[in-house]
C-alpha cells in the first residue's frame, strides 16, 4: 500500500484514523476558534465530542510543537508537546455522595485522555491522586476506571482541556445503516481526478479561488438540499501517494474545496461565479472536511488543489439527511442532437434571479402571506420554497434558462400558499435583454390592462448572453 517501510515512518494522525475506520476526519484548532472564549461554542464543541464517543468514533488531540526542539518538550503541567494522545472517555460526572447525588444537577464535563508513551501523566486538577475526587463517590470513581498509576491514562475537566490543548480531531464512523436508532446517512460517493488540458473546456486542474481565470475549470459536483435546513458533512480524500516515494512524489497536495449555491435548475457546468456558502481549508493532508448547515436548494461542490496545474485523484464523500442526487457535472452547455436542426437549439442564456418582494398583499386571516415564486421561460419553470407569514419575502431564488425563442419574455409569478387553492399575488414579465439589468418593479394582475397594479414589488436581476459557456 505505501511502496516501502520508509512511507511508514511519521505521518498525519488524521489520515491515520481515516485509514483505520473508513470514516471521516474533523481536524480543529482549538485557538483559532476561540473556545476557551466563549463559553457556549465550548458547551456545543463538548456535546459535537461526546456524541462522536458515544457512537464509537475516534477522537485524538495534541498540543502543537512551533519548533523541532518543541517536539516531546515536556511541560510543568505533566503534558508532552507534539503526542497524539488518544481520547478514552467523554463523560458527564455527576458531583457528590449517596442519595443526595442523584438530587442535585451539579455536574462536570470531563475528559479521559492516555499518553501513548504509557506514562507521564497530568498532574493538574482531577489527575489520578488530586484531592479533587473527594467530590465524587466512590461508586461513580468506579465507573469512571479512576485508578491511582502512572499508566498514562487521565482525567480532566473539558474546560482544563480547552486551556491546555490546541489541536483536536474527531473522527467520525459515519452510520449509514437503516437498521440502527441513531441517526442513519445518506451517503454520495463520487471517484474524480484533477487532469491537465490544454483546453480551458477540459482541463480539470485549475487550482483554488485565488486562481480567478482557471478556478471554474475544477471538477464540479452537484448536489440537493431538500430539507428546510439540513446539516451536511462533506470529505475529499486525496489518493495516497507514499507509493510513489522513491519517485519523489511521496508527498499529499494541499487540498480543498469550495461551496456554491447555484440555480435550483442547473444540470450544466458553472462559468461565472456563484454565491459561496462554505468551503474547507486547504491543507496538505490526506482529507479535508466540511460539517455545515444548508438551507433547501442546489450547490456545487468544487474540488481543487491549491495551485492550478497539479494532477492527482480524488474521493468525494457528502452525507446528507435525505439522498442529495449528488453527481458531477461534465457537459458545459446543451449538448446538439439529431433533433437540432428540426426543433432547433438555444441561442441565448438567462439567468435570473428573484431576490425579493415587498409590501405583497395579506390574504390569510393574520394579514400576512405564505408567498412563493415561480420563474416561468419557453415551458420551464423554477419554484421557490414557501416564506411563512410575510409580506416581504426574501426569496433569493435563481433559475438558469438555455433559449430557443428570445423573443419570449420571462415571467415572474407569486402566489399565497393556501390548504386547498393557492391565490394569486401578482406578476410580472421581462423581454430578453443583452448584459446584465437588475430591476424593482410593481406587481401586475394577469392580462394586458395597463391598470391592472397589485400590491407590492419584486427586486429581481437578469442576465442574458448569446455565449452558452458564460454563465
Amino acid at each position: 500500500v505505501c511502496g516501502c517501510y520508509e512511507g511508514l515512518d511519521g505521518g498525519n494522525t488524521a489520515d491515520a484514523l481515516v485509514n483505520f475506520t473508513g470514516g471521516v476526519s474533523e481536524p480543529m484548532d482549538l485557538i483559532e476558534n476561540s473556545f476557551n472564549d466563549d463559553e457556549e461554542k465550548r458547551y456545543e464543541l463538548f456535546e459535537r465530542v461526546l456524541k462522536v464517543h458515544n457512537r464509537g468514533g475516534l477522537i485524538s488531540c495534541s498540543i502543537r510543537a512551533v519548533t523541532a526542539a518543541d517536539m516531546e518538550a515536556k511541560l510543568a503541567c505533566g503534558l508532552v508537546k507534539g503526542h497524539a494522545y488518544a481520547v478514552t472517555d467523554v463523560r458527564r460526572v455527576r458531583l457528590g455522595h449517596g442519595l443526595l447525588a442523584f438530587f442535585k444537577s451539579d455536574k462536570l464535563n470531563m475528559i479521559r485522555m492516555r499518553n501513548p508513551w504509557g506514562e507521564r501523566e497530568w498532574n493538574g486538577p482531577w489527575s489520578d491522586s488530586s484531592e479533587e475526587w473527594q467530590k465524587v463517590s466512590k461508586g461513580e470513581r468506579e465507573r469512571m476506571g479512576v485508578t491511582v498509576e502512572d499508566d498514562g491514562e487521565f482525567w480532566m475537566t473539558f474546560d482544563d482541556f480547552i486551556v491546555n490543548f490546541t489541536d483536536l480531531i474527531l473522527c467520525r464512523l459515519i452510520n449509514t445503516s437503516y437498521l440502527s436508532v441513531h441517526k442513519t446517512w445518506e451517503e454520495a460517493v463520487m471517484r474524480g481526478s484533477w487532469r491537465h488540458h490544454d483546453d480551458p473546456l477540459l482541463d480539470r486542474t485549475g487550482g483554488c479561488s485565488n486562481n480567478k481565470l482557471t478556478f471554474l475549470h475544477n471538477p464540479q459536483y452537484m448536489f440537493d438540499v431538500k430539507k428546510p435546513k439540513d446539516e451536511v458533512l462533506i470529505c475529499l480524500q486525496q489518493k495516497d501517494r507514499r507509493a510513489t516515494l522513491k519517485e519523489g512524489r511521496g508527498e499529499n497536495l494541499p487540498i480543498g474545496f469550495d461551496v456554491h449555491r447555484v440555480e435550483l435548475n442547473r444540470i450544466y457546468r458553472m462559468h461565472a461565479p456563484q454565491q459561496k456558502v462554505g468551503g474547507s481549508i486547504y491543507i496538505n493532508s490526506r482529507s479535508v472536511f466540511l460539517r455545515t448547515d444548508l438551507t433547501e436548494g442546489r450547490y456545487v461542490i468544487i474540488p481543487t488543489t491549491f495551485d492550478p496545474g497539479l494532477e492527482g485523484e480524488f474521493l468525494l464523500r457528502v452525507f446528507t439527511d435525505v439522498p442529495s442526487d449528488c453527481k458531477e457535472l461534465t457537459l458545459h452547455e446543451p449538448p446538439h442532437t439529431c433533433w437540432s436542426g428540426l426543433c432547433g437549439y438555444p441561442s441565448l442564456v438567462s439567468q435570473v434571479h428573484v431576490v425579493q418582494a415587498d409590501g405583497l398583499a395579506g390574504h390569510d386571516s393574520n394579514g400576512a402571506s405564505d408567498p412563493y415564486v415561480i420563474i416561468r421561460c419557453e415551458g420551464q419553470k423554477v419554484c421557490s420554497v414557501v416564506h411563512k407569514s410575510t409580506r416581504s419575502p426574501a426569496f433569493n431564488t435563481k433559475g438558469v434558462f438555455y433559449r430557443k425563442k428570445a423573443n419570449r419574455p420571462i415571467s415572474i409569478e407569486i402566489y399565497n400558499s393556501n390548504m386547498l387553492t393557492d391565490s394569486f399575488l401578482g406578476q410580472v414579465t421581462l423581454a430578453a435583454e443583452q448584459g446584465r439589468v437588475q430591476k424593482t418593479l410593481h406587481l401586475k394582475d394577469k392580462g394586458d390592462r395597463h391598470d391592472n397594479d397589485l400590491p407590492g414589488t419584486v427586486t429581481l436581476s437578469i442576465e442574458t448572453s448569446s455565449v452558452l459557456t458564460s454563465i
